[in-house]
């Protein structure tokens, strides 16, 4: 009997009464793991569960079914299957959340929280950005077809929001629902008025040492309260800046960013990168009697200490790569290894900068590439230290006007 045929066969027992369970998309309609657990648990009545031949299955065998399930599912589509086991029970859950590896370990987008995770060490994971000029809105998917763009698995989205004095990319799972007050909001990117410096803030604390800023807005957004479930603080988890151009000299922008939360000791061999492992809200499963708000100086005393607490080493800080003046195509050109075909002034690659003191293999390593390959579409490639979420939130400070970079 195939896996493919036992998971069938799973399907086949819990029925309809769970087929909402199993129906799980990774953008729109997919929420933490607590949240879809909380909410399958209601159309799978305990009798019916009871009743079912899984029910009886010995742990160990489970176990040993579903490392073999999550073993089999290496790409999407495919796993969704194994987001559809997290989601039967809490019991499956759990089983699930202790096989299934970090992306840095597995290099496999599974869950969630694989967004906030460190990308593999050792190539880069492809995606690329589509965005919607009529609504000021960009989604970011997962390149599942290295030859097209028009196929891929969406992972996040961010709408524009100008503002009198700044403008933010609300950033959210939820491919409909990109707003502040949703439960799918994981953060934002804020910029300064002319557009050269941008802050990314964190929806919840990247590390425990991390400092969560102060807004009113975390608590009362469009003056509603907001859903106990959506994590309640900014936490600013890098800054990337912009190089004035004051005299209107040609040539590619210079950009650098400060990750305020990844020790400059990560890129090094042996070195680790913070890694969450789960949302923030997920722990109201585990204590419920905890108040969902609370005053502002029990909200933020566990997060006075500034970033990199835990660390005592230096922030690392990435700066674009130069590139290189090709006298034939009278161009500036970077090798992006067939990645990017139009030439654009927002099109960069990120390393580790020189003043890290890491050693020339580290300081060569691309960390994040991104560039135009059509008119609204970009590719966008990352890999450790940075997250999805942090590659993603740079990527759109290239799309912001520049008033004084061009």
């Amino acid at each position: 009997m195939s896996f493919r045929s036992i998971l069938q066969d799973m399907r086949g027992e819990f029925g309809s009464m769970s087929r909402k369970g199993f129906d799980i998309k990774f953008g729109y309609g997919m929420r933490s793991r607590s949240h879809r657990v909380v909410q399958d648990s209601s159309f799978m009545p305990v009798d019916a569960f009871k009743q079912s031949c899984w029910a009886n299955m010995p742990p160990e065998l489970l176990r040993d079914v579903l490392i073999r399930i999550e073993a089999s599912e290496t790409t999407w589509p495919s796993l969704k299957n194994v987001v559809a086991c997290a989601g039967v029970c809490r019991n499956w859950r759990e089983i699930m959340k202790e096989i299934v590896k970090t992306l840095e370990d597995s290099g496999k987008l599974t869950f969630p929280i694989s967004l906030k995770q460190p990308g593999p060490r050792d190539s880069l994971l492809q995606c690329y950005i589509k965005r919607n000029r009529s609504n000021q809105t960009y989604y970011l998917y997962l390149g599942l077809n290295q030859a097209s763009n028009d196929d891929g698995k969406f992972l996040l989205a961010a709408r524009r929001c100008r503002r009198p004095t700044c403008t933010d990319y609300i950033i959210s799972l939820n491919f409909g629902d990109v707003s502040r007050g949703s439960s799918t909001y994981i953060g934002k990117l804020r910029s300064n008025f002319l557009g050269t410096k941008f802050t990314i803030y964190d929806a919840q604390p990247p590390n425990s040492g991390a400092k969560v800023a102060k807004c009113r807005s975390t608590r009362i957004v469009n003056m509603k309260q907001v859903s106990p479930r959506v994590p309640a603080g900014n936490c600013p988890v890098a800054h990337v800046s912009y190089e004035l151009n004051v005299l209107g000299s040609r040539g590619p922008r210079r950009m650098q960013c400060v990750m305020d939360a990844i020790p400059v000791s990560s890129i090094e061999p042996g070195g680790v990168a913070p890694t969450q492992t789960e949302f923030l809200h997920t722990k109201l499963d585990s204590f419920p009697s905890l108040p969902f708000f609370r005053s502002k100086s029990t909200r933020t005393e566990n997060f006075q200490s500034g970033p990199l607490a835990g660390y005592k080493d230096e922030m690392l800080v990435l700066r674009n790569k130069a590139p290189r003046w090709h006298e034939q195509l009278q161009c500036w050109c970077l090798n992006f290894n067939g990645r990017v075909t139009v030439a654009s002034v927002k099109n960069f690659q990120l390393v580790a900068s020189a003043e890290n003191g890491v050693g020339r293999q580290e300081h060569e390593n691309v960390v994040l590439q991104f560039g135009k390959v059509g008119k609204d579409v970009f590719t966008m490639d990352y890999q450790y230290p940075i997250s999805a979420f942090q590659a993603f939130a740079i990527c759109l400070s290239s799309f912001d006007t520049k008033i004084a970079c061009e």
